[in-house]
């Protein structure tokens, strides 16, 4: 390896580090003080850098928190949610998609329920991007109910459209947190009593 190309890659480790820093310094703040709105003085802070490096990485607010976003959702097993898409038979993906989905949420329950429940409360904290968030989950459950209906798998009262409804609802933090936190049902538990009544909603 030549020295140019060692000390590219030792920049690119730098940065990924720095990176990885300022996100779990988000999560830090989140967990610390859930009531408050995060300060991005406080996660340079926390993070050891300058606030102007926050912005050099993530280019915003919003950018910081999309990446947030994104983060508790990949470092919550996101994977199995594609390979559950991936999967040829449209009823065996609603299963495999929402049993990933409930075991994604468990993993980072805590950072999950701060940034939904700011999002409601104050919007600007997060910047938009728990919404932007549930934008993608709604495609999801359109493609997941268009693929239903394909496969002849809808029950004959519910619409392609109805049925993305209801997988959207049924795939929320909110009714995953209802049982798993407001119940206290372990996440094997909810992930079956989820997958069970989203299966019988929409499915013959």
């Amino acid at each position: 390896m030549t020295t140019r190309r060692y000390e590219q890659r030792l920049r690119a480790e730098t940065a990924e580090e720095t990176r990885r820093r300022i996100l779990d310094a988000v999560y830090a703040r989140l967990r610390a003080a859930p009531t408050q709105p995060v300060s991005l003085e406080a996660v340079a802070r926390e993070a050891r850098v300058a606030r102007s490096t926050v912005y050099l990485i993530f280019g915003s607010r919003a950018g910081l928190f999309d990446a947030v976003a994104i983060d508790v959702l990949e470092r919550g097993g996101f994977a199995r949610v594609v390979e559950a898409v991936a999967h040829p038979d449209a009823r065996e993906h609603l299963r495999q998609g929402v049993r990933a989905g409930m075991e994604m949420y468990a993993a980072f329950r805590d950072v999950h329920r701060v940034l939904f429940s700011t999002a409601a409360l104050d919007p600007e904290t997060t910047a938009g991007a728990m919404p932007r968030a549930d934008e993608g989950r709604a495609g999801g459950m359109e493609y997941l109910a268009k693929r239903l209906a394909e496969q002849g798998q809808l029950r004959p009262d519910v619409t392609e459209e109805d049925a993305a409804n209801i997988l959207y609802l049924m795939t929320g933090f909110d009714s995953f947190d209802q049982l798993y936190t407001g119940r206290g049902l372990p996440v094997d538990e909810v992930s079956r009593l989820m997958v069970a009544t989203a299966e019988r909603a929409v499915c013959r």
